[in-house]
């Protein structure tokens, strides 16, 4: 779909003026003041500017929703019920499930995995998943198991098909995997996936953090045999970094269970003896609602919607082509991940030569104004893979880290991509990772050997904090 606004748009040039701050003036060692290029959007996409005009307007009228009398209160009510609307228009939620809004995709994957949990389900997830879609199942009384990928992180799909095949239907069995892995950029077919996983009488739970913002979703799917049955993703990863995200459930699998968080507003009345819970969603919803990150949310999918999905679907992917093009010019440069292709996303981790990752991210900073990131990427066993590290590594690696020795902990770079950049900011990385190849960095770096990170020898000025912020440091604890 190509929208009008998307009518006469330039091919390559991003869309700055869609988001706040991309016009951000950052100094250099050299003195120089010039335009921050970020390109760490798979960490947190900046706020849309519809998103932060949303949250602005709705500030005057911002009050406790659901029961209250005030026309405060019911004007906040219908826009957190039409946020809600507006996500489940944007991923083509059906009637079978309910959109819960929670605080990010991390607490929507915590909370599946204590409702499966209950039923000791096997679970069978990929080694690239991020820390979220692990940890959870690891303490949850589920048994998790490994679906191996290949030497690039691209699922072994016959795996899974083999352990679904040869696993017994006698407890509830799950498929949880990412929508977009963060290390790789390698985007799974998760429709695909489901029919699989439903054809074994399994179901499919997508982490769609990396996915949302970047590559069109239909939570329905084209039919029943492809439809996903659960899904997560964060409001920080979708152009409204207000603290909100997503899960999307099916509505008969959450009402069977007892809800996930409880305290007030979930219930129709609470006895000495016994309890009577709302109906869903507001029995998910416990506590007060962070109203404003859902009207963000709902205004950051609405105007995606207008821009048009598919046309921002193309420009990532014509970007991220010529990203790696770029970067495979830089003599030592190793691009981590599937070569270019249709399932590949903007999302391109690299090794430079012999250079520590963290010196050539502190370099890109610093030197260059660019701002990526390096270490692991809360993906350790998907960035070890990458890195072929051997098994026995990961014994060594342990032992350093309960030393708090960070720095010695492998990594690369990771160069991510939102709707506001261009082949512009490409060049100008592409130009400082060559400099950085040939004479090294400029500056003096010293590592904190607690944390592994490199900073200039000689600090720059950090810029002048917003007035309030500036009191807040500087008041003193009560």
């Amino acid at each position: 779909m190509t929208s009008a606004s998307a009518i006469g748009h330039s091919p390559g040039a991003g869309r700055p003026e869609e988001l706040v701050g991309s016009d951000i003036q950052v100094q250099v060692a050299s003195g120089d003041l010039i335009t921050y290029a970020f390109l760490d959007n798979a960490a947190s996409t900046p706020a849309m500017v519809a998103a932060a005009n949303a949250v602005a307007e709705l500030l005057p009228w911002y009050a406790s929703i659901h029961r209250g009398a005030g026309l405060k209160s019911r004007v906040a009510t219908v826009a957190y019920e039409e946020a809600r609307s507006r996500i489940a228009r944007f991923l083509s939620v059906g009637q079978d499930h309910v959109v819960i809004l929670t605080k990010s995709a991390t607490e929507g994957l915590n909370r599946l995995a204590r409702m499966f949990g209950d039923h000791r389900a096997i679970v069978f997830t990929s080694i690239m998943e991020h820390h979220a879609n692990l940890l959870p199942w690891r303490l949850s009384g589920c048994e998790l198991r490994y679906v191996q990928a290949d030497a690039y992180g691209v699922l072994d799909e016959e795996d899974l098909r083999r352990q679904l095949l040869g696993t017994s239907t006698a407890r509830p069995r799950i498929v949880s995997i990412a929508g977009v892995y963060n290390v790789s950029g390698y985007a799974p077919p998760v429709h695909h996936l489901a029919r699989m996983a439903h054809e074994n009488g399994a179901e499919i739970i997508v982490d769609a953090a990396q996915l949302v913002a970047h590559r069109p979703l239909a939570v329905r799917g084209v039919s029943a045999d492809d439809e996903l049955d659960y899904v997560v993703f964060s409001g920080h990863k979708v152009y409204a970094p207000f603290g909100s995200g997503v899960l999307i459930a099916r509505r008969s699998t959450v009402e069977r269970a007892q809800p996930n968080i409880v305290g007030g507003g979930i219930v129709d009345l609470v006895t000495l003896d016994d309890v009577v819970w709302n109906s869903l969603p507001d029995r998910e919803e416990a506590g007060s609602p962070n109203v404003l990150g859902a009207v963000a949310i709902g205004a950051a999918m609405e105007r995606l919607e207008i821009l048009g999905r598919q046309q921002l679907a193309a420009e990532e992917q014509s970007l991220t082509s010529y990203a790696m093009r770029h970067l495979n010019e830089v003599p030592g440069l190793r691009i981590l991940g599937p070569p270019d292709g249709p399932d590949r996303t903007g999302v391109v981790s690299f090794v430079l030569g012999g250079l520590p990752h963290g010196l050539v991210a502190a370099a890109l900073s610093h030197e260059y104004g660019i701002g990526v990131r390096s270490g692991c990427f809360c993906a350790h066993p998907g960035v070890m893979h990458l890195l072929a590290e051997p098994p026995a590594v990961a014994q060594l690696h342990l032992d350093q880290m309960r030393a708090h020795e960070h720095c010695s902990l492998p990594g690369a770079v990771r160069v991510s991509l939102g709707i506001q950049n261009s082949e512009h900011d490409i060049r100008r990385l592409s130009t400082a990772l060559l400099a950085l190849s040939q004479d090294g960095a400029r500056c003096q770096y010293e590592v904190n050997q607690e944390s592994g990170e490199y900073m200039p020898a000689l600090a720059l000025p950090m810029p002048t904090l917003p007035l309030s912020m500036g009191a807040a440091a500087n008041s003193s604890s009560v």
